[in-house]
């Protein structure tokens, strides 16, 4: 399984923005968006020539980064996404945000997705009482999803739950089970990431 090892500080620090990409760690000041706010390298606090392209482009590496897809990943969302009835960009969130890494992360079972990734990929999730390792794949309305019984990773995943804020409202979840249900799609104004979809439509509609 193919996967992006790049440091993910630095990722936050290229974006300009807090990504949430290690979880409980990005909330203390030990965050190093907190601690050096300007893209990372030499030149990172020289001036960039503004663009638009490079506003399209960068919009499309955060949300990609955020929901840590690779390229490849991410352009055939996008064509799946265009294929699809509706508003393409809207397509395109709502399909990352069924994925299955990133529906443990909203309803508080992972601290963040790369945790998410290693917790399905041991098999330690059920979903509709079948155990799965593909962080991809994609929930649907009535999906089931709980942890396995007598799961050695029970305890990491409640410690994850104690620091979740909310869980949005497409989304419902029992953590004294550990079980969770999808209740519906996702609407846009339910989807946080913070992404403008419309600049990655303009993107690769060129």
């Amino acid at each position: 399984m193919a996967r992006d090892t790049a440091p993910q500080c630095k990722q936050c620090r290229r974006e300009g923005q807090k990504l949430f990409l290690k979880g409980e760690r990005c909330l203390t000041d030990k965050c190093s968006v907190e601690r050096r706010p300007y893209p990372p390298g030499d030149h990172g606090r020289g001036r960039v020539r503004q663009s638009e392209y490079r506003h399209q482009l960068r919009e499309k590496q955060k949300a990609r980064r955020f929901y840590q897809v690779l390229e490849k990943q991410f352009r055939n969302y996008y064509k799946k996404a265009s294929r699809q009835p509706g508003v393409t960009g809207e397509n395109l969130l709502r399909l990352l945000e069924r994925r299955l890494d990133n529906v443990l992360v909203r309803l508080g079972f992972a601290g963040s997705r790369r945790q998410a990734r290693q917790l399905i990929g041991h098999g330690h999730f059920l979903v509709n009482g079948r155990r799965v390792n593909v962080p991809s794949i994609q929930v649907k309305p009535g999906d089931v999803i709980s942890v396995k019984e007598n799961s050695r990773a029970a305890e990491v995943i409640r410690g994850a739950t104690e620091v979740t804020a909310t869980v949005p409202a497409w989304l419902q979840a029992d953590y004294d089970s550990l079980v969770a249900n999808v209740l519906r799609l996702p609407e846009r104004d339910e989807i946080s990431a913070p992404v403008q979809e419309q600049l990655i439509v303009e993107l690769y509609s060129k």
